[in-house]
């Protein structure tokens, strides 16, 4: 039976159910719509007890923020030194932070909370980074400190966020064990400081990692370090550090897929010398198998003819020595698609006129029509030579007598191409001119070694820090820069110690650091259509890099570490 719309009762319960609603929608927090996004951290206004408190006998430290706060990932980031039987309890409590603390702290010593990147606002999670607090339960408060810069070993960069930490040497058998509790982080300059430190004798690292536990993991990590400890008598300031890739210790395949088109890739964790694959099952389709590794030999790609396996295995080898085994499945139902298509080294339409128009397919070839090739230089066809790459099978040279100011057609007829499979391309055209032989310039560089007894390696790279070419120094060397591209180019200088001609990375286990390396600091100019000659001096010893200035932007009172408050003497 339905209710009457006009029962006082109904009436009023009606009204009640609004009001409430109207109040909840009042009452709730609601996230601000509308102007920029909030970028700021939370700003500490006020420590019970203040920070670098002595005598300290308090059992709860209370921290109030400008803001709501709360805590992200604190299991990981935060840390007391040294370190307790039973760590202190974190509780994130609207604008104030209570750190409860057990009841085992050591007489007339100095304890540190670090929080690392715990503390976060609570609307947009913006991080309080490098924010500590210390206290001590005696009359002095440890006030030694050690600062420096890290960059990476080999493009000399420094690194933002990178943790840097250091082990008492009674402690240093738990590297890449436990996880470090005397820690801070770079600044967007490389630049780091500890603070609050006692004396004693430590080993320090640099760690640039992906999980965020503070524990050096090999395979994902990079790692920098000193390998002789050092005795902290007094303020250590300029301390460089260099983080590098180890070389994996031992072979592992880091991805194996079989491809869309019925091509098999597979990627590696380490660069081979003489590598092979052989597949062992199903043992009859090995013979015609077609393999193209890269440059580094750390991935290949494999062709087989046959694709009607349910699994397959293949066996990685190098210089003859199985590394590994790789397996693939398929289903019968997979079904592919094969269609040769081509790549080419145009620069947006544009030719290198100082070079052959190389083009790459996707497939390597049963056959190639040429006849079903066209080169048009105006619309007119011209007879031009095809040469097939020495090294890589999928690539083919186009070589021709570039002519400036015409416009090109490459143009391959349906059916020109027949790879593996049986595959065949569709009609394919790619239009180009050649570009201006005026925007290149020949830059000549006389490079004199200061040791001539060491080997070098001059590499020259863009911008972007990517080798463009490279040339082995061990005595007074003219190099020549012929027909660049316009632009701006550096030296790089790799200091070969073992004169293998390539950098080598470090090991952190034998204590041997990466190879040296050394920018020129001027840059290598090539203006179009000039011929130029500049001077490179390799110093005997590779210099530090220079670290970048400090961050100039006004910090928070609460994030500036607290040594640097007290102002204690030393270097």
């Amino acid at each position: 039976m339905a209710k009457n719309k006009k029962d006082p009762f109904y009436s009023i319960f009606s009204a009640l159910i609004v009001l409430a609603t109207l109040i909840y929608g009042c009452a709730a927090m609601q996230t601000p719509q509308g102007g920029p996004k909030d970028t700021t951290p939370p700003k500490v206004l006020k420590m019970t007890p203040e920070n670098l408190t002595t005598n300290f006998t308090a059992k709860k430290i209370v921290i109030e923020f400008d803001e709501y706060v709360k805590l992200n990932n604190e299991f990981k980031e935060f840390s007391i030194s040294p370190e307790l039987e039973r760590a202190p309890e974190l509780k994130a409590k609207l604008k104030k932070l209570e750190i409860t603390l057990p009841d085992t702290l050591e007489k007339n010593t100095t304890y540190t909370l670090n929080f690392g990147k715990s503390i976060v606002d609570l609307n947009e999670s913006n991080e309080l980074k490098n924010f500590s607090y210390a206290f001590a339960t005696g009359p002095t408060l440890d006030s030694l400190s050690i600062s420096g810069n890290v960059t990476n070993a080999l493009t000399l960069e420094p690194e933002i966020e990178t943790t840097v930490f250091i082990l008492p040497l009674s402690r240093d058998s738990l590297f890449g064990k436990k996880r470090a509790t005397i820690f801070t982080l770079t600044d967007s300059s490389g630049n780091f400081k500890l603070n609050n430190l006692k004396k004693d004798t430590y080993k320090i690292y640099a760690l640039k990692e992906k999980g965020g536990d503070r524990i050096y993991q090999q395979i994902s990590d990079e790692i920098g370090f000193i390998k002789e400890p050092f005795l902290l008598d007094k303020n250590i300031d300029s301390l460089n550090l260099s983080v590098f890739k180890e070389l994996a210790p031992d072979f592992r395949l880091l991805d194996r897929k079989l491809n869309a088109d019925g091509s098999i890739f597979m990627n590696f964790n380490q660069k081979l010398k003489n590598p092979d694959l052989t597949v062992i099952f199903p043992n009859n389709i090995d013979q015609g198998k077609l393999l193209q590794f890269n440059k580094t030999k750390d991935s290949v790609t494999l062709w087989l003819n046959d694709l009607s396996f349910d699994s397959a295995k293949v066996v990685i080898k190098d210089n003859g020595k199985i590394l590994d085994t790789a397996k693939f499945t398929r289903s019968k139902r997979d079904t592919y698609n094969r269609v040769v298509n081509i790549s080419d080294n145009l620069d947006g339409g544009s030719l290198n006129p100082f070079k052959d128009l190389t083009i790459a397919f996707n497939f390597p070839l049963k056959n190639l029509d040429e006849s079903k090739i066209l080169l048009l230089e105006d619309s007119i066809p011209r007879k031009f030579t095809l040469e097939k790459d020495s090294t890589n099978m999928l690539k083919y040279h186009i070589k021709y007598k570039w002519r400036a100011k015409e416009e090109y057609i490459l143009l391959l007829r349906e059916n020109a191409a027949t790879a593996i499979f049986d595959a065949k391309n569709k009609e394919i055209k790619k239009s180009f001119t050649l570009g201006d032989a005026n925007d290149y310039g020949t830059l000549t560089l006389t490079v004199e070694p200061t040791d001539t007894t060491k080997n070098y390696i001059l590499e020259i790279v863009n911008k972007d820090k990517n080798i463009v070419s490279s040339f082995p120094i061990s005595k007074k060397t003219s190099v020549k820069l012929n027909k660049y591209k316009q632009g701006v180019y550096y030296g790089r200088i790799v200091y070969d110690e073992n004169k293998n001609g390539i950098w080598d990375t470090g090991n952190i286990k034998a204590g041997i650091q990466p190879e040296a390396i050394w920018f020129e600091p001027k840059e290598l100019s090539i203006r179009a259509n000039w011929d130029r000659v500049e001077i490179i001096k390799i110093p005997s010893v590779a210099p530090l890099p220079t670290p970048k200035p400090k961050e100039k932007k006004e910090v928070k009172p609460a994030v500036i570490p607290s040594a640097q408050r007290l102002r204690p003497g030393g270097n």
